[in-house]
């Protein structure tokens, strides 16, 4: 029988190859468990996220989760339980032994947070996919030229309503009228001194019986609601009415949790042509109501009132004024609509027997035929029609001889136009006009009400909506060694 030995030198070899065996399988086991726990973290952030809000995807294209779990308020504990139920499966796979000794949400953010950047950020990006490189500038040429001209031409209706034409004829005729009293109770006077002498001469105030002036009726025009004008009678105006203070525009925020990097402000042209194209292709307006909240929504971006009347109102005034705008600068180059005005400007003044204010009553005559004009142009808009931004002869509607007509012929006097800009291209030129922060938060607004308006979900804000979240979670790996993990999810 042989005996066998070893020496001490192979005794120590064989303990330290051991050792390093050891070591390995160790240091192979703890990168295995930190790989499951980056696993489960990023599979519990990917099922957390997964639970988001499908209305507003369905509806605004915006991938938010509500925070609040339907309950109006932000509750970040509820949030970490979820994502941490995801989590815990994915440890307790493998053989190892996980658990998690802590954890917390170390950073959010909210659909809100940076006076609504996010939302902004994440409208332009949907617009951005949707319309593509071409689209973007198809969009861009149009929206800059209609912008620009609806700019100038609203200035000119400014100017056009401040004009002092009106006080100025105001003044001539009172002073022609005062006159005409005076003369007539002279007359009289020597009527009754010199009776039946057949000296005696007459005198009328009257414009000739075949000259109406115009400016009396449509002065009177002017007095009237602006949606009595510019509403068909068969169509209706919605009577929503809001609290604003219980929206975005009108509360105190929840405030996200810094990030790091978060939403930049891009102030570009370009994105901010996308933003109002994305408003208004996703809100209501008065052709296009919403089905729920304000019916008007993208009036009330442009006009800011509580109510859809006040809002469409506000809106109707504005396309008045930009058509005042047009419409007077036209007649000041038309010199057949001038000349005209100039005729009947002259017959007035000699009616009155101050031919002096000719001038000041063409003015007037001006003034007023543009704005009954307006009026065509506006009604016509609100029926789902079609205005050119800058009229040629041929498309003008109302006359001069029909001007004391306007109101008999409201619908009998407009001309259909299949060209020109409709009543949405006119809102998307408004929206473009308005501050940036102001269509961000009012855009908010209208979201949020529409949302509120289901079924279940009357608590809901935008405030609790999260977009990003970072987690931070202390794992016990096989009793030896706790692992502190950071990942972060972030909808794109």
């Amino acid at each position: 029988m042989k005996r066998g030995s070893i020496t001490a030198f192979l005794a120590l070899l064989l303990s330290f190859v051991l050792l390093l065996v050891t070591t390995g399988i160790k240091s192979v086991q703890m990168a295995s468990a930190r790989t499951q726990i980056l696993n489960g973290m990023d599979i519990g952030l990917y099922s957390l996220f997964g639970q988001y809000d499908k209305k507003m995807l369905e509806d605004y294209d915006l991938f938010v989760l509500d925070g609040s779990g339907g309950s109006g308020k932000l509750n970040l504990a509820s949030v970490y339980d979820n994502f941490e139920s995801y989590m815990e499966p994915v440890l307790k796979q493998n053989n190892q032994s996980l658990s998690i000794v802590q954890g917390g949400i170390s950073g959010y953010r909210l659909l809100t947070d940076g006076n609504g950047e996010v939302f902004y950020s994440q409208a332009v990006a949907y617009m951005r996919e949707t319309l593509g490189t071409q689209g973007i500038r198809l969009l861009l040429n149009r929206l800059e030229n209609r912008e620009t001209q609806t700019a100038q031409a609203e200035k000119m209706g400014e100017l056009t309503q401040d004009s002092s034409s009106l006080d100025s004829y105001e003044t001539e005729m009172n002073a022609a009228a005062r006159e005409s009293k005076e003369a007539e109770g002279q007359q009289q006077q020597a009527s009754s001194d010199n009776f039946g002498d057949g000296n005696s001469t007459g005198f009328s105030d009257e414009v000739p019986a075949k000259t109406v002036n115009p400016v009396t009726v449509i002065r009177r025009v002017m007095k009237m609601g602006i949606l009595e004008l510019v509403i068909s009678g068969n169509r209706g105006i919605s009577g929503g009415r809001t609290d604003k203070n219980t929206l975005v525009s009108g509360r105190s925020l929840a405030q996200g949790m810094a990030m790091g990097t978060g939403a930049k402000e891009d102030n570009s042209y370009t994105s901010q042509a996308l933003f109002v194209t994305y408003l208004t292709d996703k809100l209501g307006n008065y052709l296009e109501p919403a089905s729920s909240g304000l019916k008007y929504q993208t009036e009330y971006i442009i006009g800011g009132k509580s109510s859809d009347q006040e809002n469409l109102s506000a809106v109707a005034s504005r396309l008045l004024l930009i058509r005042e705008g047009v419409n007077f600068a036209h007649l000041m180059v038309d010199g057949t609509k001038r000349s005209q005005a100039a005729a009947l400007a002259v017959a007035i003044a000699s009616g009155f027997l101050v031919p002096p204010a000719a001038g000041v009553i063409q003015a007037a005559i001006l003034l007023c035929w543009a704005f009954a004009e307006s009026v065509l142009d506006v009604r016509e808009l609100f029926d789902g029609g079609k205005v050119p931004l800058v009229k040629a002869a041929a498309d003008w509607q109302i006359s001069l001889e029909n001007l004391p007509d306007l109101l008999g012929g409201l619908d009998t006097m407009r001309r259909g136009n299949s060209s020109g800009m409709s009543y949405q291209d006119y809102l998307q030129v408004l929206l473009f006009s308005a501050g940036r922060n102001v269509k961000i938060q009012r855009g908010m607004d209208m979201i949020e009400l529409s949302v509120r308006a289901l079924t279940g979900r009357e608590n809901f804000r935008l405030d609790t909506c999260i977009t990003a979240m970072e987690a931070s979670v202390d794992v016990r790996a096989n009793s030896s060694k706790i692992f502190t993990v950071t990942r972060q999810y972030v909808y794109d």
